[in-house]
């Protein structure tokens, strides 16, 4: 799966996101759902598990940088 692809597609935090933190998402990609090493997309958030997040940049192979898909 290219970069482009991943981008706009939607998952759910399953490890917390945050400033110096790794977390982690499940995204639904080539028929399955994965997961993926997170960070935010802009340095200063902090997203919680079980929030719904959009790709907004593909580091291959297993990193992506992510923002909540809807405001609080």
């Amino acid at each position: 799966m290219d970069d482009a692809s991943m981008v706009g597609l939607m998952g759910r935090v399953t490890g917390t996101i945050g400033p110096g933190l790794v977390g982690e998402v499940i995204v639904r990609v080539r028929g399955g759902a994965e997961h993926f090493l997170a960070y935010p997309a802009t340095g200063t958030d902090r997203i919680e598990r079980g929030t719904v997040v959009m790709v907004v940049e593909h580091l291959p192979p297993r990193t992506v940088y992510v923002q909540a898909a809807y405001d609080s």
